[in-house]
């Protein structure tokens, strides 16, 4: 398998520290308010980094932690009337409630910051003690940048680009512009623990570098997150853990690409930011996920509605094929003794180029091109009379129900029951298109009554009318079955 190194900026094949075992951390959230689609971008591409890792035999130790004191955090107590630890666990819950329904593993470990104050301490002594942090007298202690030669690699900025547009804030003891701060010393009414310096809380970036560090040990084979950490969170991770430990830190550093919305930078100033909670009142969570691993993780991705609408169509043929398959695999009749090789050869092929791509750098888009190839050839072979009464025929649509469950797994995704999944798909269009169900199946109750009747000329107006609604009618042999055209 190869994975693209951010650091390296190139795509190298993975090799693990420990044969067989896979350490990896990816940053979490900062709990202060409600996931939007960047997080669950990030959120999904490393889930299925993990699924598709334990796929191809790896035991992996996944670490996702939360940043649950922070600035933010605390400036939303403050609006909300909260302390800071009600504030956070707030808003844990609603990520738990928002990646549940998004179908996410929980990872192995989730640490939080103020359980790992400790460490922190421990890891800022250890820096001081080696020169490369040191203290203030108002109890702030800052990283010495320029003692790292080699800060900057990961982002790719030069010390000379990074000094050019650095300052140092009013009432900041720095030494140097680009030092950042390893502890802050608590103001009036803040959340504190005790530490040399006085009383005060970490930084953002020393919690990872403390964290990961006990529950994975350093170096640990990926570090995982969006394209925004590498530069200063990344960054100043790598230089700090560096320092301390006099060793690397990361062997594979896996960095996705941003979110855009139609077509702009996602942001509360642009008024487009979204929340998943915003898309999954009028989406089905399975649409969502789908739709964010249809780019390549490390690509842009535009996010808009009328693409979400697309993904859903997508995500019914699929369902729509596994529900046909289910269902001629549940008869129990056929009669003819029949060989397809050229079937067999070309579902061989298919599934060669999905796992040829999914190891080319987790490329999913290109799998799930792959992923439609296998359902259109299934749909050839459940409208093939012919195929259908073959017992190896039969064989050969197991077979390709297997393939695709696997890969629903790999994906997360195509894991719910399909005749659930299509009623609820359909009550959910409804109820975006402000269609009353009822009154599609009292219409279709009336077509099929007419019809009976022979009156054919208000079978026609009827089906005219539910066509108007977006509404196509399919007459099978158990009777009229409707959905979205």
């Amino acid at each position: 398998m190869l994975i693209y190194n951010t650091l390296s900026r190139q795509k190298k094949e993975f090799v693990p520290l420990e044969n067989r075992k896979v350490k990896m951390y990816v940053c979490g959230i900062t709990a202060y308010d409600y996931c939007h689609i960047g997080h669950a971008r990030s959120t999904v591409v490393f889930d299925v980094l993990v699924r598709y890792l334990r796929h191809l035999g790896y035991n992996v130790t996944f670490v996702r932690n939360f940043t649950d004191i922070d600035d933010k955090i605390i400036n939303r107590a403050n609006e909300e009337n909260l302390s800071a630890e009600q504030v956070a666990e707030k808003y844990i819950a609603a990520f738990y409630e928002d990646m549940d329904r998004l179908g996410i593993l929980r990872a192995d470990i989730e640490p939080r910051a103020t359980d790992h104050i400790r460490e922190m301490i421990s890891l800022v002594q250890v820096l001081e003690q080696k020169g490369f942090a040191y203290s203030t007298l108002s109890g702030d202690v800052y990283f010495r940048v320029r003692r790292m030669d080699h800060y900057g690699r990961l982002s790719g900025r030069n010390i000379e680009e990074l000094q050019s547009g650095s300052r140092v804030l009013p009432g900041e003891e720095k030494e140097d512009p680009l030092d950042f701060a390893l502890w802050k010393s608590s103001k009036p009414g803040e959340p504190a623990w005790e530490s040399p310096w006085g009383p005060g809380r970490p930084g953002w970036h020393l919690e990872c570098s403390a964290m990961s560090e006990k529950y994975l040990g350093i170096p640990f084979d990926i570090h995982g997150g969006g394209e925004d950490l590498a530069f200063p969170h990344h960054e100043n991770e790598m230089a700090q853990s560096e320092a301390a430990y006099g060793r690397e830190f990361v062997r594979y550093w896996v960095h996705n690409g941003f979110v855009r919305v139609n077509a702009e930078k996602m942001s509360k100033s642009l008024g487009n930011f979204i929340t998943i909670r915003d898309i999954l009142s009028g989406f089905h969570p399975q649409v969502l996920r789908f739709f964010l691993l249809t780019k390549h993780y490390r690509s842009p991705l535009d996010y808009s509605t009328q693409y979400l609408l697309e993904t859903e169509k997508a995500v019914h043929r699929v369902y729509s094929t596994i529900f046909s398959l289910e269902k001629e695999l549940s008869k129990t009749k056929w009669s003819k003794v029949q060989d397809f090789p050229q079937v067999e050869e070309e579902i061989q092929n298919i599934q060669d180029r999905w796992n040829q791509a999914m190891d080319d750098d987790l490329n999913t888009a290109e799998a799930i091109g792959y992923l439609f190839s296998l359902t259109r050839l299934a749909n050839r072979m459940v409208e093939d009379k012919a195929f259908r009464k073959s017992e190896s025929g039969r064989e050969i649509m197991g077979r390709i129900l297997r393939v695709l469950e696997t890969w629903g797994r790999v994906l997360g995704v195509f894991n719910h029951p399909c005749g659930e999944f299509l009623d609820e798909l359909k009550s959910i269009r409804c109820r975006r298109s402000n269609i009353d169900p009822e009154k599609v199946e009292s219409l279709i109750q009336e077509r099929q009554a007419a019809r009976k009747k022979k009156d054919f000329a208000l079978g026609d107006q009827l089906r005219d009318e539910l066509a108007k609604m977006g509404i196509e009618v399919m007459d099978t042999p158990e009777g009229a079955r409707w959905d979205f055209a």
